[in-house]
């Protein structure tokens, strides 16, 4: 794969995170025992991110939606959140990526995914608001993050075995990593 088709690919999958995170903005909220709380939809995306590209590439992925997101339609506060969200979910997703396929599913690397966006949430609402009070919402929206990363590492996974682009980027990153070969193979077995 050449240095052009990687990054034409990496634009792609932060330019896809961006339209369905300002999509998702404009839903209603279909988690009515978590105010605010949202299904996380551009997650997929860095899902797809981290099992079919480099660690560096992934994160710039994030790192894109991220600024463009708030480009686009976003404020300060709204980055602020975003922030503190997507990092801390991103570092704690590639964290227990390093268990192995045999101690964790795509579907639980989802989940943590989910909760640590909250937690990374509610810790940026908590220095603004100048009391951890606020973490009082955590069991509500940790169980929110449980249900929207089961959500999203169903949808990842049937792309990650779907969509021919992904396998070929997944097969291309299991040449480099040994990590990613044990991923790679998991996806194979599971057909």
């Amino acid at each position: 794969m050449s240095k052009t088709q990687r990054n034409v690919y990496i634009a792609l999958l932060a330019a896809q995170a961006t339209v369905i995170s300002l999509i998702e903005g404009m839903l209603p909220n279909f988690l009515a025992f978590a105010p605010g709380a949202k299904i996380g939809l551009p997650n997929i995306v860095t899902m797809v991110a981290i099992f079919s590209l480099s660690y560096k590439d992934s994160f710039k992925v994030v790192t894109m939606r991220l600024l463009l997101t708030t480009l686009l339609g976003g404020t300060l506060s709204t980055f602020m959140y975003s922030f503190a969200g997507s990092y801390l979910s991103y570092f704690g997703m590639l964290l227990v990526r390093f268990l192995g396929p045999k101690r964790v599913s795509f579907i639980g690397i989802s989940a943590t995914g989910g909760i640590l966006f909250n937690v990374g949430q509610l810790v940026v609402a908590s220095l603004i608001a100048r009391s951890f009070t606020v973490m009082l919402y955590l069991p509500a929206l940790s169980f929110a993050g449980i249900l929207a990363g089961i959500v999203v590492g169903i949808v990842g996974n049937f792309m990650m075995k779907n969509i021919a682009t992904i396998k070929k980027m997944q097969s291309e990153e299991a040449k480099n990593s040994k990590l990613s070969r044990q991923w790679y193979e998991a996806t194979l077995e599971r057909k």
